[in-house]
């Protein structure tokens, strides 16, 4: 089992959703504007997602994406296994492109590793992470309404008299000399 790119913006896919889909579908194109995904990546992505009973889709306007079971019921290994079933050295395709004489002298560390990975990944709940990520959204917010810096003007930067303030300005009076 490898841990991609694709199993990680699955995990932030829904810990988004967990986190707001409160009463209402979230739609792909406002994750895709939040995270910065294509559209068709996600739509992919959640494909995936469905099939594995962790999503329900939502269609027509006001359609979108829910959690198919509570936060508390989701481990982000079922995250990872869902979004990487039938990709190539996915949960679904072989765990290596070693051969077997290659991988024989390892193997057993290698099965331990990912097992011990695992293992930690069906403990983590994305209600979880859902309550890791609130306090961390909050801060900027407030920090920013708060900080005094944002709270001064800003003061005009004027030239200093006798220093030209320009390239033309510059040119002229290297001219003059």
């Amino acid at each position: 089992m490898r841990l991609t790119t694709r199993s990680k913006f699955a995990v932030v896919a829904i810990v988004d959703l967990a986190s707001r889909s409160v009463g209402s579908p979230v739609a792909l194109s406002a994750l895709s504007e939040r995270y910065e995904i294509s559209v068709s990546y996600l739509e992919v992505l959640f494909s995936g997602l469905r099939q594995a009973g962790l999503v329900i889709s939502t269609r027509g306007p006001g359609g979108g994406y829910t959690l198919a079971r509570g936060a508390r019921d989701i481990s982000v290994a079922d995250i990872v296994l869902a979004s990487e079933v039938g990709k190539p050295g996915g949960a679904g395709g072989p765990a290596d492109a070693m051969s077997s004489s290659q991988g024989a002298m390892t193997a057993e560390l290698w099965a331990a590793f990912n097992h011990s990975v695992m293992e930690y990944l069906a403990s983590v709940s994305v209600a979880e992470l859902v309550s890791q990520q609130a306090p961390v959204e909050r801060m900027p917010v407030a920090a920013e309404k708060s900080s005094p810096a944002k709270r001064m003007k800003p003061r005009p930067q004027l030239p200093r008299e006798g220093v030209p303030n320009s390239v033309f300005a510059l040119g002229a009076s290297r001219a003059l000399e």
